[in-house]
C-alpha cells in the first residue's frame, strides 16, 4: 500500500515539476544537452503510445467528451470572435484587384493596405494583451469587436487611397488584440487531453474565416459596390459576439490568477499594491521566459510568412496568371479552406500523442510536398492539400504557445509573439507583388516564396522548446512537493522516500532542480 502511494505522489509531483519554467543557464553541459534533445525529443517513446487506444489515435473527438457547458460556452465565445477577425481580414485580399479598380491604383497599392494591417497589429496586442492580464478579458474583447465594427464601416465609405490606408492601419491595432484575448477564453479551462483538438478547431477559425468570406464574396460578385458592401456586411455580425461576451464573467482560471493576485498584493503596503505586484510578476516573468519569447518571436514569423505568403495573393494568381473565372476562383479557394479545416483537426489532434514540434514539422513535410503541384497545377485538390499542410500545422500554433507562456501573462505574451510574427511577415503580399514584377509569373513566385518560408521555419521548430501536457493555471511554476499531492498515508514517511528524478525541462538550457519540502 505504501508503495502504491508513494509511487501516484512520485509520478504526480514528476509530472507537474518537470513543466516548470527556469531561467535559461548557459552552460555547456546545458547547451549540450539541449542540442542533443532536439533529436530525442521529437520521438514520444513506445511507453506513453501504448497508454492510448486505437479509438483515441483514430477519433480526433473522443477527448471532447471531457468537455463540459461552462468549457464549450467560452471556447465558442473565443472561437467566433477569432473566425469573424478573419473573415474581417480577408475581406481585402479577395477585392485586391476590384479595390484597385475602385480607387485607381496599382496592384501592388493596395497589398501595402494587407501590409499596414499586419505591421499595426502588434500595437494592439500590447494594449489589449496588458489590459486582458490586469483587469480580465472580457472588456477588451467587447472594445476590440466593437472597434472593428465601426473601422469597417468606415472601410466601406473611403473615397481615396490614402483614406482606405488610414482606415486599413486604424483596423490593424484593433485586430491586433483579438487573437490573444479569444485563445486564452478558449483554451484555458478546457481538459488537458482536448487542448490538442480545440487548439486546432479553434485556430481553424482562421481558415473558417476565410471560407465564409470566400462564400460571401461571390453572393457580393453580384451588386454593384461588391467590396464596399462587404465591408458594411462584415460590420453587423460582432454585435452578436458583443452581446454574448457581456452576459459572461471572467474564466475561472482567470479568477483563481485574480484572487491570488489580490492576496499577494494584500502583503504590501503600497496604495497601488496590486499595480505593483504586477510589476513584479512581469520582471520575473521577463527573466525568466526572455529567451523563449525570443523563440516563440521567430516561430510565429515563419507561420505567419507560410500562411500569409500561401493565401493573401493566391486568388490574385487565381485570376490574373491562370484566368480562373469567378465561379472556379470561389471553388478552388473554398476547397483550400476546407483542407485547413481537416488538416487542423488531423495534425492538431495527432500533437496530443506525438507531441508538439513533431507535429508541426510532419505538417509542413506535407505542405512542402505539395508547392509545385499547388503553385503550376492550381485546382481543387492541389489546394485542399496544399492548406492540408499550411494550416494543419498552424493548428498546433494556439496550445503550443500558451503551453509556453507565462501563466501569468497569456494573453499578451501569445498575443505579442502572435502579431510580432505578423509584423516580421507584414511585407509579404508586398514581396511577392514586387518579385512578380520581375518574373511575371505567380506560381513561380509564390513556389520560391513558400518553399524559402518552409524551410526556415522546419529549422526554428527542430531546435526550439515544447512544454506539451503542461498545467495552464497561475500555479504552474510553483515547485510541488509531497506536501502539495493530495493522496491518503503517511505523508511523513512519502517525504523521506520521494525524490525529484531530475527530469529536465522542455524549455531552453534549464539547470536541473531540487524539490524543497515543506515544514
Amino acid at each position: 500500500m505504501s508503495e502504491s502511494i508513494h509511487s501516484a505522489a512520485t509520478e504526480k509531483i514528476n509530472d507537474h515539476n518537470k513543466h516548470i519554467i527556469r531561467p535559461p543557464k548557459f552552460t555547456t553541459r546545458a547547451i549540450k544537452n539541449y542540442l542533443k534533445t532536439r533529436f530525442t525529443s521529437l520521438w514520444v517513446g513506445w511507453d506513453e503510445l501504448r497508454s492510448y487506444s486505437w479509438y483515441e489515435y483514430v477519433n480526433p473527438f473522443q477527448p471532447l467528451i471531457e468537455m463540459n457547458s461552462h468549457q464549450w460556452n467560452f471556447f465558442f465565445m473565443g472561437f467566433w470572435a477569432w473566425t469573424w477577425d478573419a473573415f474581417d481580414y480577408f475581406i481585402t485580399s479577395l477585392n485586391v484587384s476590384n479595390i484597385a479598380a475602385d480607387l485607381d491604383v496599382k496592384t501592388k497599392d493596395v497589398t501595402w493596405g494587407i501590409t499596414l494591417v499586419l505591421m499595426l497589429r502588434t500595437v494592439g496586442a500590447l494594449i489589449f494583451g496588458a489590459i486582458g492580464d490586469t483587469f480580465g478579458r472580457k472588456w477588451p474583447y467587447i472594445i476590440n469587436l466593437g472597434l472593428l465594427m465601426v473601422l469597417q464601416i468606415g472601410c466601406g465609405f473611403v473615397q481615396t487611397f490614402k483614406q482606405f490606408l488610414a482606415v486599413r492601419a486604424l483596423f490593424g491595432i484593433a485586430m491586433g488584440g483579438i487573437f490573444g484575448i479569444c485563445a486564452a477564453d478558449a483554451l484555458e479551462d478546457a481538459p488537458k487531453k482536448a487542448r490538442g483538438v480545440l487548439s486546432g478547431i479553434f485556430q481553424e477559425g482562421y481558415a473558417f474565416g476565410y471560407l465564409l468570406a470566400v462564400c460571401f464574396q461571390r453572393a457580393f460578385d453580384e451588386t454593384k459596390h461588391t467590396w464596399r458592401n462587404m465591408f458594411y456586411f462584415s460590420a453587423g455580425v460582432p454585435v452578436i459576439f458583443i452581446l454574448w461576451r457581456f452576459i459572461n464573467p471572467e474564466t475561472n482560471t482567470y479568477q483563481r490568477q485574480q484572487e491570488r493576485m489580490k492576496r499577494e498584493a494584500e502583503a504590501r503596503p503600497s496604495r497601488h499594491a496590486q499595480l505593483v505586484e504586477f510589476g513584479n510578476q512581469a520582471r520575473k516573468a521577463l527573466k525568466t521566459y526572455w529567451l523563449i519569447i525570443i523563440y516563440l518571436v521567430l516561430m510565429m514569423s515563419g507561420f505567419n510568412f507560410s500562411s500569409h505568403g500561401s493565401q493573401d495573393l493566391y486568388p490574385t494568381m487565381l485570376k490574373e496568371t491562370y484566368h480562373f473565372g469567378d465561379d472556379k476562383s470561389t471553388v478552388v479557394n473554398v476547397c483550400a479552406n476546407l483542407g485547413a479545416i481537416a488538416g487542423g483537426i488531423v495534425i492538431s489532434h495527432l500533437s496530443t500523442f506525438i507531441g508538439r514540434r513533431t507535429a508541426i514539422l510532419i505538417g509542413n513535410v506535407f505542405a512542402g510536398a505539395f508547392i509545385y503541384p499547388w503553385a503550376f497545377k492550381p485546382m481543387w485538390v492541389t489546394a485542399f492539400f496544399m492548406q492540408f499542410g499550411i494550416q494543419g500545422s498552424w493548428s498546433v500554433v494556439p496550445i503550443h504557445l500558451t503551453e509556453l507562456s507565462p501563466p501569468h501573462f497569456k494573453t499578451i505574451v501569445t498575443g505579442v509573439a502572435y502579431q510580432l510574427g505578423n509584423l516580421v511577415s507584414s511585407a509579404s503580399s508586398t514581396i511577392e507583388a514586387t518579385i512578380n514584377d520581375t518574373l511575371n509569373d505567380y506560381g513561380k513566385t509564390m513556389a520560391i516564396f513558400i518553399g524559402a518560408v518552409i524551410g526556415y521555419l522546419m529549422l526554428i521548430v527542430f531546435i526550439g522548446p515544447e512544454n506539451r501536457g503542461a498545467d495552464l493555471s497561475i500555479e504552474r511554476d510553483d515547485e510541488m512537493s509531497v506536501y502539495d499531492v493530495d493522496e491518503p498515508g503517511d505523508k511523513d514517511e512519502l517525504a523521506s522516500k520521494v525524490e525529484y528524478d531530475n527530469k529536465e525541462s522542455e524549455g531552453v538550457f534549464y539547470e536541473k532542480p531540487s524539490v524543497e519540502h515543506r515544514d
